[in-house]
């Protein structure tokens, strides 16, 4: 029974909307979700505690200690991170960086301070702080940096193209999207990872892995995200 209370960062978004539902779906889920957002996330459950917060400093503690005096441990188990934007929705690189990085970090830094000690962060296919790339440069920096914090499990998911609906939309994700069939049939071996994959299955392995016990770092990719949404 997983009665893990989880600090969901991002459940507004693609991904974070499926990873809130897979947990919230799940009937052996009775931990809390813990989700702040800038809006209302439409979601009904009393396992859910949706934070509204502009995510400033001081609004985001305030939201964060109101939120702990009502789970039964007062502590919090697992950080899972959805957050993810682009430079054009940003508006700058710093904008980008404010968010993808910046934001990840200090929300990840505050739940390990409120007692989480597993982390799942969803990152990119190509993610290194050494990539020529600055999404994929970005990515890395914040892999590295969450592993630095001090959570003894770490699980970082890589996905490639997300297909799904989105919000907002990306005209040349859009494109890729209706390609990505094609695109996925010819890659195999050491190209596997680069394949498309639907955004549910990476929500359904979020809340497999939010589950799971032991500890090291952990990198998914293509296949084990396929492996743990498969029956969750």
């Amino acid at each position: 029974m997983n009665a893990r209370n989880i600090l969901l960062a991002g459940a507004t978004g693609l991904v974070g909307k499926l990873a809130l539902k897979s947990l919230l779906a799940d009937p052996c889920f009775r931990g809390a979700v813990i989700a702040p957002a800038r809006r209302e996330l439409g979601v009904h459950d009393p396992r859910l505690v949706s934070l509204q917060t502009d995510f400033s400093a001081a609004s985001l503690e305030a939201a964060l200690a109101s939120a702990m005096t009502g789970l039964a441990s007062h502590r919090l188990d697992v950080f899972v991170s959805c957050l993810g934007t682009t430079i054009k929705t940003a508006g700058s690189r710093e904008a980008f960086i404010a968010v993808d990085r910046e934001l990840v970090l200090r929300l990840a830094q505050s739940a390990f301070d409120l007692g989480a000690r597993h982390a799942v962060l969803v990152s990119s296919v190509g993610a290194s702080r050494q990539s020529g790339n600055f999404y994929l440069r970005v990515k890395g920096e914040v892999e590295d940096a969450l592993g630095r914090i001090g959570f003894p499990r770490l699980d970082i998911i890589q996905p490639g193209l997300l297909l799904g609906a989105r919000g907002e939309r990306r005209t040349g994700e859009s494109i890729a999207q209706i390609l990505a069939p094609v695109a996925n049939s010819a890659m195999f071996g050491r190209f596997l990872r680069y394949r498309a994959i639907d955004a549910q299955s990476v929500g359904r392995a979020i809340a497999h892995l939010s589950g799971i016990d032991g500890a090291g770092i952990y990198t998914h990719q293509y296949k084990s995200i396929q492996e743990f949404a498969v029956g969750f």
